[in-house]
C-alpha cells in the first residue's frame, strides 16, 4: 500500500523521511493532489540504470532498422571508417 501524506507532513521530515525506503516511495499532497514523491536513492539509481538500458536498446533497435533498410556496411568498412 503506497504510503501518502499530506505536504504539511515534511514539517516533522525526520518522520516522513523514516517511512521511504527502497520500494517504499512516500508520495506527498498538496489541496488533496499528489504533487510530489520520495524515493530512496539507490532506487532512484536503479530506475535510472533502467530508462538508460532501455534508451540503449531502442537506439540499438532503430540503427539495426535502418541497417536492414540502407544496407549493412563490411567489417573493413567499419574499420576504414573509424581509422582503425
Amino acid at each position: 500500500m503506497p504510503n501518502i501524506r499530506p505536504i504539511s507532513d515534511l514539517r516533522n521530515y525526520t518522520d516522513v523521511l523514516k517511512e521511504v525506503r527502497y520500494g517504499e516511495r512516500t508520495y506527498l499532497t498538496k489541496n488533496g493532489h499528489g504533487e510530489f514523491a520520495l524515493i530512496d536513492m539507490k532506487e532512484l539509481d536503479d530506475l535510472d540504470k533502467m530508462l538508460a538500458f532501455h534508451k540503449l536498446m531502442d537506439n540499438l533497435h532503430k540503427a539495426e532498422e535502418r541497417a536492414d533498410r540502407e544496407g549493412w556496411i563490411s567489417e573493413e568498412e567499419a574499420d576504414r571508417i573509424l581509422g582503425d
